[in-house]
């Protein structure tokens, strides 16, 4: 069998899900604070990309090809 680093790409995809929420907060609240217009897109890019994750880490398996039941399927 041998090692696997599914677990490692979990927790950096979870790291890369709070980076996105979190920045895309912090351009909402600058966008409330009087700042350009463009941070309102720069803020909705980045908290689509947060939900974008989060439907990849949920669906991690099916994007590796794991079955539920088994080992990875044969290319």
């Amino acid at each position: 069998m041998g090692l696997s680093l599914i677990p490692f790409h979990r927790g950096l995809i979870a790291a890369a899900i709070v980076f996105c929420f979190g920045y895309g907060a912090w351009e909402l609240a600058a966008l409330r604070s009087g700042a350009e217009g463009g941070i309102s897109l720069i803020a909705v890019v980045f908290i689509l990309l947060g939900f974008g994750l989060i439907y990849y880490l949920v669906r991690l398996n099916r994007f590796l090809g794991f079955r539920p039941g088994g080992d990875a399927e044969d290319p």
